[in-house]
């Protein structure tokens, strides 16, 4: 795997070398009360940037109109799959990089992280999910334990990558529907803050359903933002269902965002109809570019079984 980052300017290589340092300290904290064996021996075997920024080509325009701006990507690799547990040991990690984004500005770049064991990693290349070979194949290791290889990926068969494609999509494709339903029965009964958890639901399984259909892989995360990041690399035509130009759309969004926890638990959560309103038309919009986007995929791959 690579590592050298002389691709990217000076700037962005000291952004990531913050990060990585970020991403121990955090870690380091979580850990440092280990009375189990398994946690006394708790380590970070890889840290690997992946994506816009390790294949080139990224796009750094924040205070342009369209104010679109790639994320860092990243991969860590831990040696126990307990240690995958996003909560206890990783989220204090994300609020810290949330908050030297936007409020120390130590960084510049968003930064979006997924935590597997090694084994998961080669479980993954294993069974051929493109994912995973994508990171493989342009991974940049920005630190690593030791120089050990992650293994040979091994790609589907087209009949079986066919029939994989088919299925997620006729299992998510379908609920984010029904949760879109429900949304708007919601907004007619008058019950708005579980039309915005029904919305958010519906966005978040149709981000599952594209992501699982072109790549086989999904992250196991609630966070809007950060699955509607990973999903805008599979197609462009992704960025169009959420206008960023005005404040105004942007915390719309973050309002869908924090539907999942805030719309169900806290008494202070607050949206209106026209929010509402405006909510469901991006995701109709979301939804029929997924379709598009899931039915081209499939095409694609029914041509490839054919041959």
């Amino acid at each position: 795997m690579r590592t050298s980052l002389d691709h990217l300017p000076p700037a962005k290589q000291r952004e990531l070398e913050r990060v990585v340092q970020i991403l121990f300290e955090e870690f380091g904290d979580a850990i440092a009360i280990a009375t189990s064996d398994w946690k006394k021996q708790a380590r970070i075997l890889k840290v690997i940037l992946y994506g816009s920024y390790a294949r080139g080509g990224w796009v750094d325009e924040p205070h342009t109109a369209k104010g679109y701006q790639s994320d860092f990507d990243l991969l860590v690799i831990v040696n126990h799959d307990k240690l995958t547990d996003r909560v206890e040991f990783w989220a204090t990690a994300e609020d810290r990089l949330n908050r030297e984004l936007a409020i120390t500005k130590t960084l510049r770049t968003p930064v979006n992280f997924i935590v597997h064991t090694l084994q998961e990693v080669n479980d993954g290349l294993a069974h051929g999910r493109y994912f995973f070979m994508d990171v493989a194949r342009d991974g940049i290791a920005l630190y690593q334990i030791d120089d050990t290889e992650l293994h040979q990926p091994k790609p589907k068969t087209p009949d079986r990558a066919l029939a994989m494609a088919r299925e997620y999509f006729q299992e998510w494709l379908p609920t984010a529907g029904e949760f879109y339903g429900s949304a708007k029965h919601s907004i007619e009964q008058g019950w708005l803050k579980k039309a915005a958890f029904d919305l958010h639901q519906a966005t978040e399984r149709l981000y599952h359903c594209v992501l699982l259909v072109c790549t086989f892989y999904t992250p196991h995360v609630h966070n809007l933002g950060f699955l509607r990041t990973q999903a805008e690399r599979i197609d462009p035509r992704l960025v169009d269902a959420w206008p960023r130009d005005t404040r105004t759309d942007r915390a719309r969004f973050e309002k869908l965002k924090e539907a999942y926890v805030k719309a169900r638990y806290s008494k202070h959560y607050r949206i209106s109809e026209e929010e509402l309103a405006w909510l469901g038309e991006r995701v109709e919009a979301l939804g029929q570019a997924v379709q598009v986007i899931c039915e081209e995929r499939i095409a694609a791959l029914e041509r490839s079984a054919a041959a």
